[in-house]
């Protein structure tokens, strides 16, 4: 199985790694500059379950897709679907398979509007992982999880084949029957943590010390609500979950939004709060989600606006 990964940064060049680390057939689509690097120093991942370093990863350039892949990974930030899925259109045939690892679910409509629903499956992921300044895949911590399936829970003849590849390639890999439903617990559980933790500008450990807890807690219920109210209610599991992560006394985990804010980078606050908040049937003026959503919204604005006031 012929398998595109768009992107060789840190979601991407993890998992992509791993199944080349496994034997698996995969190339990286790049740009020129992220080619090079790979070209030069190899795609190298730094992890607690094992470093893996290899050298002149397979790469291709969106100019140079010929032909179509059977499988194609993606693993973007939300906010640059648009121009990923550009770059691999053309890789995209009949028989070709779109698994997206994105936050939230507004992706989904957007890949089944361009490419027909019949290809996209669903999928998410459970890590930490960032890029180094060296341009090396950082694991952070032990969780390497990804779950996929198809959307509407089937076991179609092109799942078994994609999970016979993705299984055993390095990392923890689970064929869901009911992947809708997983995506919408960790849309739940992202919006909660990034919500929470950008809004205390502080780690779980911290903001549970300074007693905000049960601020968590009421955010953690209103996104549970929401999900609830589109059919997809939190199973206990998962809100127990929740609730003890959200919860943990020295806690050091920040949602990568945080960590993106503090970088003053760019983040997912329109897809990951935004469009959470806006299904809303009537949104109370005083929600915890509307003043995390807006707070990261005045963040963006007083970045794009020194982005411009910084351009000649």
């Amino acid at each position: 199985m012929r398998i595109l990964v768009v992107g060789a940064g840190a979601v991407g060049g993890y998992f992509g790694g791993r199944l080349l680390q496994a034997g698996r057939d995969v190339t990286f689509l790049v740009r020129a500059r992220r080619a090079a690097e790979l070209a030069k120093h190899g795609l190298i991942i730094r992890s607690p379950v094992g470093d893996f370093h290899l050298p002149s990863p397979p790469t291709v350039l969106q100019e140079d897709l010929a032909q179509p892949f059977d499988l194609v990974v993606l693993s973007c930030k939300a906010f640059d679907l648009e121009g990923a899925i550009t770059s691999f259109a053309k890789a995209v045939g009949p028989e070709t398979a779109i698994l997206p690892l994105l936050n939230g679910m507004r992706h989904i409509d957007r890949l089944a509007e361009r490419f027909g629903a019949e290809r996209v499956l669903g999928g998410q992921c459970a890590i930490s992982v960032t890029l180094g300044a060296d341009g090396a895949v950082v694991h952070l911590n032990d969780w390497h999880a990804m779950s996929f399936g198809e959307l509407d829970g089937s076991r179609s003849q092109r799942i078994e084949p994609i999970a016979s590849t993705l299984l055993n390639g390095g990392f923890d890999a689970r064929l869901a029957d009911n992947i809708r439903q997983e995506m919408w617990e960790k849309w739940v559980f992202i919006a909660t943590a990034a919500g929470i933790t950008c809004l205390m500008r502080a780690s779980v450990g911290d903001y549970v010390a300074a007693g905000a807890a049960d601020l968590a807690l009421g955010l953690l219920n209103e996104c549970a609500s929401l999900a609830a109210a589109q059919g997809f209610p939190l199973r206990e599991p998962a809100l127990e979950r929740g609730r003890t992560a959200l919860t943990a006394a020295g806690s050091p985990l920040k949602a990568s939004m945080l960590r993106d804010i503090e970088g003053g980078k760019p983040v997912e606050g329109e897809q990951i709060l935004g469009d959470l908040l806006r299904r809303a049937a009537k949104p109370d003026e005083f929600s915890l989600l509307r003043t995390a959503t807006l707070h990261v919204k005045a963040y963006e604005a007083g970045r794009t606006r020194g982005e411009s006031a910084a351009k000649p």
